[in-house]
């Protein structure tokens, strides 16, 4: 019977896998990942050993072949997270990047495969107002193919993982079902609920996930050393948990010897845009890990984190093996969506196939503005709010 079936699907711009590798450790089947960087596919075809890795460019690829190369396999599911620099929060942002139309492609696959769901995973970045159009643009795509959609601000360390790490994450189906998304199990840093799990931390991650077998890998510490004297003194000045983003962290933290070359008073809201040497606290959950590899410092040692260390706090487990060279394996381990968030996720969208025959009649109001007034400011609970306004969180295009 069908519904003995596990749910299959397709994996576009996979990187290195790790929203694949979460939706089948929930129960669901990747028949196919797809990507445009060779090292990630490298990595996606290590660690899925019963899907197909196929690295090239999605603006040149006729679905028709990928059918071919499926095998004609029903197609469930698609998902992925379409390149997102243009929606970046970090870096710079630009609402014109030419990698922001690549969702026209992902709209594409799935016209041709008509799949019952999707989900679609970015950074908050794309809730930013001058990102509206495009946002907007996105649904009503989706709404003409016949796809009532979803969208929620989750964070990862809700779920598990032991990193504070916010995505937009879009679900949605086109059997007016009504989409279901993962109830809060993680209680936040401090918290105190006694219906949730205590939260997963740096030292938990580093306990947990880092070894398979006895065996450690991408953990090269001599790449991780530190080569600059004053880089090095520096970060040695500064203890577990702290960072200097303040003249008032410059002046408690480092000896006036140490202290940077700037005029604190002509500088954007006197501070530094991201943090300088921030060393990571045990005790609670990682800062969103992304690419750059120089970004965040052992809570202890005076050096950079490991391939292996971050990928532990995006909750990789140990025996997932990452390719490339260091610097491939950052970019993959950055760009990926935490497995145990995705576990979370398609568990979410088994719940929402298992109640699939309950229709839904009633259309939703997305309200925008209600979402962006939480998804950037981290003193709120994503989970909480969008509980508390529910009936708003749909755009119907």
């Amino acid at each position: 019977m069908e519904s003995n079936k596990p749910l299959t699907f397709i994996d576009l711009f996979s990187g290195a896998g790790g929203l694949s590798y979460g939706l089948e450790k929930a129960g669901l089947k990747c028949v196919l990942g797809l990507d445009f960087l060779e090292p990630a596919i490298d990595t996606f075809k290590l660690n899925h050993k019963n899907s197909i890795g196929m690295c090239a460019d999605i603006q040149k690829i006729d679905t028709a072949d990928i059918k071919k190369i499926i095998k004609r396999k029903k197609v469930d599911l698609i998902c992925g997270g379409p390149p997102c620099q243009g929606f970046s929060t970090i870096g710079a942002g630009n609402a014109n990047d030419s990698r922001n139309h690549l969702f026209l492609d992902f709209v594409r696959f799935v016209k041709d495969f008509n799949p019952k769901y999707i989900l679609v995973e970015n950074v908050t970045g794309l809730l930013a107002k001058k990102n509206e159009n495009t946002l907007k643009s996105i649904f009503k795509c989706f709404n003409d193919l016949g796809y009532e959609l979803d969208i929620r601000v989750l964070s990862a360390n809700h779920y598990g993982v032991p990193e504070a790490r916010r995505r937009v994450i879009i679900l949605g189906n086109n059997i007016k079902a009504e989409n279901f998304y993962p109830e809060k199990e993680f209680a936040n840093f401090g918290e105190d609920n006694k219906k949730l799990k205590k939260v997963r931390t740096v030292g938990w991650a580093f306990d947990n996930l880092m070894s398979f077998r006895n065996k450690i890998h991408n953990h090269d510490v001599e790449s991780a050393f530190i080569k600059s004297n004053m880089e090095l003194a520096r970060i040695n000045a500064v203890p577990e948990g702290r960072y200097i983003r303040y003249e008032r962290d410059e002046k408690e933290l480092l000896p006036e010897e140490l202290w940077f070359d700037h005029d604190w008073k002509t500088m954007s809201e006197g501070r530094f845009r991201e943090a300088k040497f921030y060393r990571l606290n045990r005790n609670k959950p990682s800062p969103t890990i992304v690419t750059n590899r120089k970004m965040y410092y052992h809570p202890t040692e005076n050096r950079y984190l490991t391939a292996r260390e971050a990928a532990a706090l995006q909750s990789f487990p140990g025996k997932f093996i990452f390719a490339g060279s260091v610097s491939k394996q950052w970019t993959q381990i950055g760009n990926a969506v935490p497995p145990i968030m995705a576990e979370a996720l398609g568990k979410a969208i088994l719940k929402t196939h298992a109640n699939r025959r309950k229709k839904i009649k009633a259309e939703k109001i997305f309200n925008f503005d209600s979402l962006r007034s939480y998804a950037f400011k981290y003193d709120k609970d994503t989970f909480d709010h969008a509980k508390a306004h529910q009936k708003e969180l749909n755009f119907k295009g």
